[in-house]
């Protein structure tokens, strides 16, 4: 008992808001001077350095935000106030809608504000939502979170042009984040069963500097040289001798052109035979977003038979999906270079490894869970509730999610290769309109048919997806034969 005193002193949630502040600061202290200590640095250098950067932004940004995701059903159903009556289903739901309504105009701002302010101010709008729930209104809640949406998509369209190498490294990034803000989650609600108004402010108000970081961490990246942009510019003109012998130089498109023709070219790939049998698949992935992100750790979270840290448990779990992401984007990332596995073993592996946790929660987890009151349920499944299971479910969530994710992000940059940026808006248009829609429904539906509609849409999501691989081994073999 002395050690399990020790261990809460040292780890009190004062220290660990400290420790995460002044690493934050100490963070940006060494980016700022190492920025002025790059004036000699080669194009490379500056390159890599962007990519470290961007990285580190990202993951300081998603630590917070993911986390966020994670805990707010819980924390909404506990805080007490009769002017408040928001859901975090919905409030993710309308995050998801906006964010794959608002690819539209995302290029458009981009183009007109530059990269690095429009990186900044989503990252801005990221921690207003974060930092609304130190004192939720409704207004502000579903306001922030239509604006949310909106700097969703120009976040990701302002980190660039996604080729497959930097869509895995960052998705790799994101999903470090569910390690180390669920860590925090756990360390800082050991023992509560209740989230007090206190609790819930000193989390969301660390959330919030971390994520600030984030966003201020994009103001270090390093931008072109004036001689590289001006080769640039000039080679984006097209110059054509007439009759005349008189050069005629053509200027770029316009914003709304460019914008214009990005939507026409991605309307034409999501009716292509490839994307048409992916976008099945790309939906479950939305899916099984919807439910490791915000719906299972709000189950756990309800779950009263875990004792008084049932609540605490939902940030060890979303560590446990960190721990299953990380293993999968890294195995399977290395998987992908060798070409004659090809990628049907590892969806496979990821459906049936989903399959498992679904049948494990299905025993262990009470049906009304998700949408269970504030005092939680004190129902149960088919067996006695157990927090090992439920964190074997967990780990299992996120290596399946990593089968799907990284062969998705390999097959989609392979076949559109010569049009990834468009290829990769449709992705995540798919992707967000099946989560939004999934965070809709787990308002009102219990754990057994969501599991249910997983299920199915997993299923034949695996079909569409093995059948668009046989789809492009016939074309390389053929494009093979032809060059004999």
């Amino acid at each position: 008992m002395q050690h399990k005193a020790a261990f809460h002193t040292k780890w009190r949630t004062p220290d660990v808001l400290w420790t995460y502040r002044n690493t934050c600061i100490r963070i940006l202290l060494v980016s700022y001077f190492c920025r002025d200590s790059t004036a000699n640095m080669s194009p490379e250098g500056k390159t890599l350095l962007n990519i470290i950067i961007l990285g580190f932004g990202f993951m300081f940004m998603f630590t917070a935000f993911q986390t966020c995701g994670n805990i707010e059903q819980t924390v909404i159903k506990s805080f007490n106030s009769s002017e408040f009556h928001g859901s975090g289903y919905t409030s993710m739901a309308i995050i998801y809608g906006v964010f794959s309504a608002s690819n539209l105009i995302a290029p458009s701002v981009v183009a007109v504000v530059g990269p690095q302010l429009s990186m900044f101010f989503s990252g801005l709008l990221y921690s207003g939502y974060i930092a609304m729930f130190i004192h939720p209104y409704t207004w502000s809640f579903y306001t922030a979170s239509v604006l949310v949406g909106i700097g969703a998509a120009v976040l990701w369209t302002a980190q660039g042009e996604p080729p497959n190498d930097k869509l895995n490294r960052l998705h790799h990034w994101q999903k470090q984040c569910l390690f180390f803000g669920n860590l925090y989650i756990y360390l800082a609600w050991q023992g509560k069963g209740l989230i007090t108004d206190k609790d819930r402010q000193t989390v969301f108000i660390s959330l919030t500097v971390i994520s600030l970081v984030g966003s201020f961490l994009f103001f270090l990246i390093q931008r072109p040289e004036p001689e590289a942009m001006l080769s640039e510019a000039s080679e984006s003109l097209v110059q054509t001798e007439n009759s005349d012998n008189s050069s005629v130089v053509v200027a770029p498109q316009g914003l709304w052109s460019q914008a214009l023709d990005a939507f026409k070219k991605a309307i034409q790939l999501s009716v292509t035979k490839e994307m048409l049998l992916l976008s099945l698949s790309i939906a479950y992935t939305g899916l099984e977003l919807t439910f490791y992100s915000g719906v299972y750790g709000t189950c756990i979270g309800a779950m009263t038979q875990f004792g008084t840290d049932a609540k605490a448990l939902i940030g060890l779990s979303g560590v446990f999906i960190g721990m299953g992401e990380i293993l999968g984007g890294g195995l399977f990332g290395i998987l992908n270079k060798c070409k004659q596995f090809g990628r049907n073993p590892v969806v496979l592996l990821g459906l049936l490894t989903h399959y498992v946790a679904f049948y494990l929660i299905f025993l262990n987890i009470a049906s009304d869970a998700p949408i269970a009151s504030e005092e939680g349920t004190q129902k149960q499944a088919f067996i006695t509730p157990s927090v090992q299971v439920a964190l074997l479910c967990s780990f299992l969530l996120g290596l399946g999610d990593s089968c799907f994710n990284t062969q998705l992000l390999s097959i989609v940059g392979y076949i559109f290769r010569e049009d990834s940026a468009p290829a990769f808006a449709v992705f995540k248009f798919v992707q967000s309109i099946s989560a939004a829609l999934a965070f809709f429904y787990s308002n009102s539906l219990n754990l057994h048919w969501q599991l249910l509609i997983m299920v199915v849409v997993g299923f034949l999501g695996s079909i569409t997806f093995f059948t668009a691989e046989w789809l492009v081994m016939c074309r390389r073999r053929d494009s093979d034969y032809d060059s004999i």
